[in-house]
């Protein structure tokens, strides 16, 4: 009779045991609203705890390099190099075609260091449109930047070939990269849960102030044209000045006339 009581206690003992391991199991079998709300707890305190002080001022850095190379510097040649298209002198030619090259090579070392920053410092999981698009970005940039460097002369056969390819694409990375500090800008939001209104208003305002200048050009100089043709051009008179004028020379002639008949 031992043996079969060692064995009954053995296995009231296993069920037990068995029992208060299937506990959380059955408990979230039973109640899975409890289980969501945990993990979502879970993830909320690890992205705090991965918010810390450092991370917090490497991703502002991060987008001060962004908004001043991709934002401002960037625009900012663009812009320079079509005023270069109306611009007859040669020397000041050649100063806005260096202002633009110096612009755009400061630019892609900005972003170069940005980028660097990102993979060093961040989660390299592209899971948003926003890291996306940086990568696409980074890519474009370079390729950009070789192509640059590799400006024919003019005269040469292909300068339309190439002058076509680096506007185009020189065009689309401004504006993909306007496009990406906005997203970034909402990415940091949710991230932090500050506010961005601010300025996400600054840089529109910007953006617009550099975009009026870009298509004011061609007003400006269709305005000084329409200006410089008016003043070459003779000032025709009227038809009512010409009668006005030619008074006096008919009464003259009409008076002969009647003198000549007495």
């Amino acid at each position: 009779m031992q043996v079969p009581w060692k064995l009954g206690s053995f296995t009231i003992s296993a069920n037990v045991l068995i029992l208060l391991l299937l506990i959380p199991f059955v408990h979230s079998y039973y109640d899975p609203l409890e289980l969501i709300k945990d993990r979502i707890l879970n993830s909320d305190k690890q992205s705090v705890e991965k918010m810390s002080p450092k991370l917090s001022f490497e991703i502002t850095v991060h987008g001060v390099l962004l908004w001043v190379s991709m934002g401002f510097l960037m625009p900012v040649g663009l812009l320079i190099i079509r005023m270069s298209n109306t611009e007859m002198c040669g020397r000041r030619l050649k100063l806005l075609f260096y202002l633009h090259v110096t612009l755009q090579i400061l630019s892609v070392l900005l972003v170069t260091v940005a980028a660097v920053m990102s993979i060093k410092n961040f989660e390299n999981v592209f899971n948003n449109q926003h890291r996306r698009i940086g990568v696409a970005l980074y890519a474009f940039i370079w390729v950009q930047a070789f192509i640059g460097f590799r400006r024919p002369h003019k005269g040469i056969r292909g300068r339309s070939k190439w002058f076509f390819v680096h506007w185009g694409l020189g065009t689309g990375i401004a504006v993909l990269g306007v496009i990406n500090i906005y997203t970034g800008l909402q990415a940091y939001h949710e991230k932090t849960s500050r506010s961005i209104s601010l300025w996400s208003t600054l840089f529109t305002i910007e953006i617009c102030f550099i975009t009026f200048l870009y298509l004011f050009q061609d007003k400006w100089n269709h305005i000084q044209k329409q200006g410089m043709v008016l003043r070459a051009e003779p000032v025709l008179p009227t038809n009512e000045e010409n009668i006005t004028r030619e008074e006096p020379r008919i009464r003259a002639k009409n008076t002969l006339l009647m003198i000549m008949n007495k």
